[in-house]
């Protein structure tokens, strides 16, 4: 039997993307900004991310976050990335997820941004957390690929608040929020490298975002996306 004309110039890739998509719409799922492009990570894109880690995400004297990841050689950071990843694949559910993107700037990818909820369709709050590779530091990339996934919570999946935290002297996220419109939301205290040190919790209200929006976004492959996130459509 012949093939249908012109699938066979499909490249196998492709094809396999469809097929995947078919049943995991959020493989499709990409969110844009004027310099960035935010989608969830191929094999490839993971392999490039777990090389990023390697390199370097932070300056060693300082440790930014509660689970101390970074603390290892470059092999098994790039391993933990790697892990990372495959476990929120796999635990994904409806009441539980966490959508991880890959960010790029000009193709090239530069670092990851995060958001995920519990109960959001009861709740309607969400959670987010990035990192970028250190050698792009200091560009404002930060602020536009969290704004980016703030389109994505307020206008798109109906989110009323979202949260965030940063320890005291993590003073780069802090400016961040503050672009951003967070406010202060109380304090926690965790234990890192065997000493006590204070997280400053910021919220986002509906409000605030309102507010404080300021960056163009354009949000793609959604759709089909939304029963995932506990969103009726």
């Amino acid at each position: 039997m012949a093939k249908p004309r012109g699938l066979e110039q499909r490249p196998a890739a492709m094809m396999a993307g469809m097929s995947l998509m078919k049943y995991w719409p959020v493989a499709g799922l990409q969110v844009r900004t004027p310099r960035l492009e935010l989608r969830m990570p191929g094999l490839e894109d993971l392999g490039a991310l777990a090389g990023l880690a390697a390199e370097g995400v932070h300056d060693p004297a300082v440790q930014p976050f509660t689970a101390e990841w970074t603390d290892a050689e470059p092999d098994e950071r790039a391993q933990r990335v790697l892990r990372w990843h495959w476990r929120c694949w796999a635990d994904w559910q409806v009441n539980d997820w966490e959508l991880n993107l890959v960010v790029l700037r000009d193709g090239e990818l530069v670092g990851t941004q995060s958001i995920g909820a519990k109960d959001f369709a009861v709740c309607g709050e969400v959670g987010t957390g990035s990192w970028l590779g250190r050698r792009h530091h200091g560009q404002g990339i930060g602020t536009e690929m969290r704004a980016a996934v703030l389109e994505l919570a307020f206008a798109h999946l109906g989110a009323e608040s979202a949260v965030s935290g940063a320890f005291e002297d993590n003073l780069g996220s802090h400016g961040v929020s503050r672009k951003l419109g967070y406010e202060p939301d109380g304090l926690a205290v965790h234990a890192v490298r065997g000493k006590p040190a204070v997280i400053r919790r910021l919220r986002l209200t509906r409000e605030g975002w309102e507010t404080h929006r300021r960056v163009p976004v354009e949000v793609t492959g959604l759709e089909k996306c939304l029963p995932l996130f506990g969103v009726q459509t």
